[in-house]
């Protein structure tokens, strides 16, 4: 099982394969935001990689990121990543002080849109 560190919470085993938006909620009990149920469209579910960050990014992380201006390194899209490996990162877009009523509904276990790999 990965470890999945996460800065001011700790570290946490998550099952392999695991989305990083879900296990950021599930088993890291963090309030991460995911409007639009994870299918990478609003980019509400950002986190910032400190160590660790996936090589590989799904076709539609990459379009969504650039069409929202976003080229900050190691900002990534949770609703993107699978924890197939240790990894820390840093939760920047939180309930917490967003002035949204939810996080959003619960992404689906498989990452969506089904992944094109760039």
């Amino acid at each position: 099982m990965p470890t999945l560190t996460v800065e001011g919470k700790g570290l946490f085993q998550v099952p392999a394969g695991k989305r990083l938006v879900n296990a950021l909620v599930d088993e890291c009990g963090s309030d991460q935001l995911h409007a639009c149920g994870g299918v990478a469209r609003c980019t509400t579910c950002r986190v910032e990689f400190v160590a660790g960050e996936p090589a590989a990014m799904t076709q539609a992380e990459k379009d969504v990121l650039a069409a929202k201006g976003i080229t900050t390194p190691g900002v990534r899209l949770s609703c993107q990543i699978a924890c197939n490996a240790d990894m820390t990162v840093r939760v920047i877009s939180r309930l917490e002080g967003s002035g949204r009523k939810d996080c959003g509904h619960r992404p689906v276990d498989e990452i969506q849109p089904p992944p094109a790999w760039v």
